[in-house]
Order: structure tokens, then C-alpha cells, then sequence
């Protein structure tokens, strides 16, 4: 609930009213129920424009009511517009997840979750927005081009001859080193092993002198070239060979720390690039992470969430880390290396860098305490792989790319450090910092308050109102849930919870999700991985993903290059149902090209559909059905020939309409109101119907024939051209229903 709606809104929205209005055609019940997301970091920064953070103007309270207003604003204002576009639904009463029935079913449903037991604390690295001081999904990453310090840097052994014999070579004086190569310098106050590939092997090779000692460097055979070449020297002499594993448990210095860092082994690493040999910060990544926890190394936690090291963070020599930002620790990590003579190598590259889908700044992976909804957790990956299977996807290539990314997804984070969310609210023990052990009945507890004073009832609940005596052991739980979550649940919160959307007795029913394909990510995975978690089951029958809107080049559409077309002025100039012809006219596959020139042809496209409906209507003046419609085998064969084109042609629009083909659609009934029609059949009948007496047979064999072409083709129109059908179906002759979709 954030903003006007633009072009790609409008492809959605229409793109679901097509679905809706075919199936009511085809004779099904299909209920729409519009609804908003209404908490999250979008409506938070935008009062925090108006109001400042939290604590500033406004306490934590009047923040959240603030919050909820804004919502509701942007709520009517997008309403309006979707209306405009023509979109069906139950508009008056729509879902918003700030509405306090909702927000106490994301706590019930939480409370399933929990149950099934797929909930998890922990600390481990994930992603963090400095400008949000929030951890992220997996979903509101993405990546942009940055550019980053590339340093190799040497570790020293702290016994050069120990690690020199293990490639049979005696070093005499010499260094000997294991350098790694990472574009994170801010890291290394925290690193605290390097990783080897068990399976790689290893060379020992002549490096740069330094001041005036002899220097041989550990690297990957493989990348012995490539790394020494950084060094400055050309073909570098091997001394021997070893195996990783045979390399376990070295002892190297830190490289500007009086600290001991040992040399641990790693699935993740890999001969593609570097050295072979990985620094291993636990605090900053989740192989790093992971490799750590098995190797019995924990954390240090030295960056705060605002990007800045923390007091208490060592200094190296003159270096004081404390107070300083992580970005400008790059440049003095560099120079504090480069003095103590282990920078071996320095390089500025640009790679592509995960950065927040908000605020377009680059994030870290930071250590802190999350809740997590874990994927080997009580089966949950592998419950959602098997629900993948049971989905009808559209186009059938989304089931590959949802169960890749399923298959190799982290635990999802499900915690937010904000102020506008729905709390996950628990109760940690002071002490261990599990969750009190009736956490699932103290949940539907909470979920009452919630749903009688929203959710500040969980801030200003007395713990000891629920707990008794044990309060004084409990803490409550400030982090917020994920917006992922809230949306993700909608399955439980609406679906399972209106009475108009369970279906009768013994009636099948089908749900349908309908996005971007950027919800493969999103969305779509979200919803999935709560229901499997809460049932087992997909929360989706069938699941349809459509491309995002281009411009005629197919560049995105930005206000920088003037190219963004917005759907109210297409409405104002056009009419909504040329924007929607557009969009049933567009491979919905693929990347959808709109502008001024595509919608100026799909206007002409419109006038030549109206304009046959208009000939048709025109030639019924006078048309009475009940009296003058002729059985089609009484009517002259060049009638009986119309008729037929017209079934033939209504076969193939049912069959596209079913499997949502909607290009097919328009193609057919462009076709037929061309070739067919205009071309033939009504220029053959006009001396007919201008010559003919009003009441001859031959003038009501072409009316009868018109008005079953007219009642036919107005039903194919209605999913797509949602006003021109009804203007249509209003002077068609004869008694018909309020509209067409009736």
C-alpha cells in the first residue's frame, strides 16, 4: 500500500480480471478478493519522512497509528484506480494486513508454524541494510555493480619448517605463507581461520621477497600462475606438491593481530578463482559461518547494525577501529597491511554486489540473533520440493525455476529489527533464550488481544498477565515478522478464513496465484514454504508468472529516460480497455514492450473489434428475437456459413481462455472480425439488409445470423474489453441479463 499504481500494476491486475471473467463465463464461481500489504519498511520510511524515526517527534505508538493512517490513504487512492481498469472483485471489502483479524491469524499461523516445528533461533549471518538497521529476506536483495578493494593477503606460519615439510622442502630462513585473496579488507579485524579444499592440492612456490627474506606462498596448483603473476612474477618456480587435507590444523598469524588463526577445511572452496585458500570471517558470511560452527569457532560480533565497529574492537598498531564504517575500513585495513609488508597483491575490481531492493545500497552478512524458519527443519525442503510437483505452472518452465531456488534456498530469516510490523510474539527465557515451552497456546492467547486492540496489544501486555509467577524468568520478543511472512500467509488469513471462498459440499475448487516472475523469489515461495509448513501441502492449484513492462527498445522504464508510460494517462487518452487490449494482445511470457506508438496501433486494433459490433448492432434495428429469430437450418447457406465460422472460432477462443492463452484469443477474434466479417460476410449482406423488405425472409435470415454472431462475440470480448462488452451486451435486442458475465 505504497504509492500510484503504474504500468506494471495495471498488467497485473488486468491479467488476473481476464482469468476471473473467463471462468465466470465458462460457468464457474470465480471470487476475487483484492487485498494490501500494509506493514513494512516502504509505509515506515515514508512517515519517517513526515514524522521522523521513531522516538524523534512521535513515540513507538503514535509511530504505528501514524503508519496504519498512511496505509489506508494509499489503500482508497490505489483502489480507485484499479476500478478504473475495470477489475472485478469485492472492492468494499478487501484484505489489508493491518486489520487486526488479520494480524492475529499471522500470529495463529505462526503459532502452526511452531508447532510443526520449523521455528529456529540463532545467530547467523545474514543479510543487513545499514539505512533499514534490519536484517533482509533473500527476496529484497538485489544486485548492482560495485566496486571493491580485491587484496591478497599473506597468513604466516607460525612454524614455517612444519608447513614446508609437508610439500618435502626444508625453507632454511625463509617466510612461509598462505595467501588468500577477498574483496571484504573490512572483515579481516574478525578473521579467525582459512579454509582449504580437502581435495585441491597444493603448491609451494617462490613469492616476492620481503624486506630482503626469502617468501614461498601455499596456493592452489591451479591458480599458481594467475596468483603469482598478481605478485609480479612471471612463471613461478614449485617447490612441491601437497594435498589440502594434509594441511589441516597449520598454525598461521593473523596479519596484523596477535592472534592465532588455524588452517581449517572447506567444501566451499574451490580452484576458480584466487588462491585456494579462503579467510574465513564466521561474523560475515554463511559457508564462512557454517564451516566455523564445525570447527568449533564461534563469533566476535565487532560491527554494530549501523555499519561502524563497535567499542571494545581491538586496534592494530595505530589503526583504531572503534567508531569507524566498515566501507571506510577498506582504505585503513589496506594501508595497515601494506605497512606490516603482507599485502601481496591490491587491485580496485567492479563485480556484482547483493544490495537492499529499497535503499540501493550495498548490505553485509552480519552475525546476529534471528528467528528462522529452517529448511531441514521437520522436513520442510523436502515437503515443499513434493508440493512444487502437484502445481500447474504457467509458463511450465516457473516449476524449474522455483524448485532450483527451493533446492538450494537458506533457512528463511523471518525476524525484522522495525517498528511497523506484526511482533513475533514469544517469550524467551532470560537465561537460555529458548521459547517458553507453551509457546503455541500462549500464541492464540496474544492472537485474542490482537484481534480486539491490534498490535500494540502485544507492547503493552504485562508479561506477567499470561505467565503468572515465571514472568520474572521471561523476556517479550521485539523483533517484527517479515512482510514475506505476511503475505505468505495469506492462504491461512484469507483464504481459510472467508466464508465465500471455501467451496460447497464435494465442490472442487482451484486457487490460482497470479505475479511478476520475480515472485519465483518472492511471493510465490513465501506462501509456499508456510504452507508446507503448516499442512504439508502448496497453498496453489495453478500458478501463472508474466514478464515486466518494457518500453519499444525493451529498455526498463525509467522518469531518467522519459520512456515510463503511465496507465492513468492511457485511461484518460484511450480508455482502460485499450490499455487492456494491450495487454491481452502481449505475450505475457515474455518481456511485455508498451509505448505511445505500440497503444496508437492496439487503438486501431480496438476500433476495428467495436466497429464490427457496431455494423452488427446497427443491422438488428428493427430485430426482435423472440419473433423473428430463425432456426440456423431455415436460414440461407451463406448464413448458416457465418454462424458456423463464428463456432468454429468460439472452439478455439474457449480452449485459449482455458489454458490462458490470451494472445490466441485476440488473434482468432481480430481475425474473424477482418477476414471472415468485415471482408466477406457483411459486404456480401449489406444490398440484402439495404434492399430487402423489413420482414423478408432473406433480410431476417442475415439479422438471425447477426445477432448469434453478435450475442457470441460480445461473450468472447467480455474478459478482455470489460466496458465495450457491457456497452455491447446493453443494446443487443431481445430481454438479456444485467451483464454479459451474468
Amino acid at each position: 500500500a505504497n504509492g500510484a499504481i503504474h504500468i506494471g500494476h495495471a498488467v497485473n491486475k488486468i491479467l488476473k480480471d481476464m482469468v476471473v471473467r473467463s471462468k465466470l463465463l465458462a460457468g464457474f464461481r470465480a471470487p476475487y478478493v483484492p487485498g494490501w500489504d500494509c506493514h513494512g519498511l516502504p509505509i515506515e520510511i515514508a512517515v519517517e519522512k513526515q514524522f521522523g524515526k521513531p522516538g524523534e517527534k512521535l513515540d513507538a505508538r503514535a509511530f504505528r497509528q501514524q503508519c496504519r493512517e498512511y496505509a489506508s490513504a494509499q489503500v482508497d487512492a490505489q483502489r480507485a484506480g484499479f476500478k478504473r481498469l475495470g477489475v472485478l472483485g469485492d472492492w468494499e471489502h478487501p484484505y489489508v494486513t493491518k486489520d487486526f483479524k488479520y494480524e492475529a491469524d499471522m500470529l495463529r499461523a505462526l503459532a502452526k508454524i511452531v508447532a510443526n516445528g520449523h521455528v529456529v533461533r540463532g545467530a547467523k549471518p545474514v543479510y543487513w541494510c545499514f539505512d533499514c538497521a534490519s536484517a533482509l529476506a533473500e527476496a529484497e536483495i538485489e544486485y548492482a555493480d560495485k566496486s571493491s578493494p580485491a587484496v591478497d593477503v599473506a597468513y604466516d606460519a607460525v612454524d614455517a619448517r612444519a608447513l614446508a615439510a609437508k610439500f618435502g622442502v626444508d625453507p632454511g630462513e625463509a617466510i612461509v605463507s598462505i595467501p588468500i585473496w577477498t574483496t571484504t579488507p573490512w572483515t579481516l579485524p574478525e578473521s579467525l581461520a582459512v579454509a582449504l579444499g580437502a581435495e585441491l592440492e597444493y603448491a609451494l612456490v617462490e613469492g616476492p621477497a620481503r624486506a630482503g627474506r626469502r617468501v614461498l606462498l601455499v596456493v592452489a596448483s591451479a591458480l599458481a600462475t594467475a596468483a603469482a603473476g598478481r605478485y609480479g612474477i612471471a612463471e613461478p618456480a614449485v617447490l612441491g606438491h601437497a594435498a589440502g587435507a594434509a594441511l589441516e590444523g597449520t598454525q598461521l598469524h593473523h596479519p596484523f593481530y596477535e592472534r592465532i588463526v588455524p588452517v581449517i577445511l572447506g567444501d566451499h572452496v574451490s580452484a576458480e578463482a584466487g588462491t585456494g585458500a579462503v579467510h574465513t570471517s564466521p561474523d560475515h558470511g554463511v559457508e564462512d559461518f557454517v564451516v566455523a560452527r564445525a570447527n568449533g569457532i564461534g563469533t566476535l560480533n565487532y560491527i554494530d547494525g549501523r555499519g561502524t565497529y563497535r567499542e571494545g574492537t581491538p586496534p592494530a598498531g595505530d589503526v583504531d577501529f572503534t567508531g569507524m564504517h566498515v566501507w571506510k575500513a577498506n582504505k585503513a585495513v589496506v594501508e595497515l597491511l601494506r605497512a606490516r609488508g603482507v599485502l601481496l597483491a591490491h587491485a580496485d575490481i567492479t563485480h556484482s554486489y547483493p544490495c537492499c531492493w529499497r535503499h540501493k545500497t550495498p548490505v553485509i552478512f552480519r552475525a546476529t540473533p534471528q528467528w528462522f524458519i529452517g529448511m531441514q527443519q521437520a522436513g520442510l525442503r523436502d515437503a515443499a520440493l513434493a508440493a512444487i510437483r502437484t502445481v500447474r505452472w504457467v509458463p511450465g518452465c516457473g516449476e524449474e525455476r522455483i524448485a532450483g531456488m527451493v533446492a538450494g534456498r537458506p533457512d528463511w530469516c523471518i525476524s525484522r529489527q522495525r517498528t511497523w510490523g506484526v511482533p513475533i510474539a514469544l517469550f524467551v527465557h532470560k537465561a537460555t533464550q529458548e521459547p517458553h515451552p507453551d509457546s503455541v497456546a500462549l500464541l492464540e492467547q496474544v492472537a485474542r488481544k490482537v484481534e480486539q486492540d491490534g498490535i500494540d496489544a502485544w507492547y503493552d501486555l504485562d508479561p506477567v498477565e499470561l505467565l503468572g509467577a515465571a514472568a520474572a524468568d521471561y523476556e517479550k520478543v521485539t523483533d517484527v515478522l517479515d512482510v514475506w511472512f505476511d503475505s505468505g500467509v495469506t492462504h491461512f488469513a484469507v483464504i481459510g478464513q472467508r466464508p465465500e471462498l471455501q467451496p460447497g459440499t464435494a465442490r472442487e475448487h482451484k486457487v490460482m496465484y497470479l505475479e511478476g516472475s520475480d515472485q519465483h523469489r518472492g511471493w510465490f515461495q513465501s506462501s509456499l514454504l508456510t504452507s508446507a509448513a503448516i499442512s504439508g501441502k502448496a497453498p496453489y492449484d495453478d500458478v501463472l508468472t508474466h514478464g515486466f513492462t518494457v518500453d519499444e527498445q525493451g529498455r526498463k522504464m525509467s522518469k531518467s529516460l522519459g520512456n515510463v508510460v503511465a496507465p492513468q494517462k492511457v485511461m484518460d487518452a484511450l480508455g482502460a480497455d485499450v490499455l487492456r487490449l494491450w495487454v491481452a494482445s502481449a505475450d505475457y511470457r515474455n518481456e511485455m514492450r508498451v509505448s505511445d506508438e505500440i497503444l496508437k496501433r492496439v487503438s486501431d486494433s480496438y476500433r476495428r473489434l467495436r466497429n464490427t459490433a457496431r455494423f452488427l448492432l446497427g443491422n438488428l434495428d428493427g430485430f426482435d428475437p423472440a419473433h423473428h429469430l430463425l432456426a440456423v437450418g431455415d436460414t440461407l447457406q451463406l448464413d448458416q456459413w457465418a454462424v458456423q465460422q463464428a463456432f468454429d472460432v468460439q472452439q478455439a477462443v474457449i480452449a485459449a481462455y482455458e489454458r490462458y492463452d490470451f494472445p490466441e484469443v485476440i488473434a482468432r477474434v481480430q481475425n474473424f472480425c477482418t477476414n471472415e466479417m468485415g471482408a466477406l460476410y457483411l459486404d456480401i449482406t449489406k444490398d440484402r439488409l439495404y434492399t430487402m423488405p423489413t420482414d423478408s425472409h432473406g433480410r431476417r435470415s442475415a439479422q438471425s445470423a447477426m445477432y448469434r454472431i453478435a450475442e457470441a462475440l460480445v461473450r468472447w470480448l467480455a474478459p478482455v474489453l470489460a466496458f465495450t462488452a457491457e456497452e455491447i451486451w446493453q443494446h443487443l435486442p431481445g430481454p438479456h441479463g444485467e451483464s454479459v458475465l451474468l
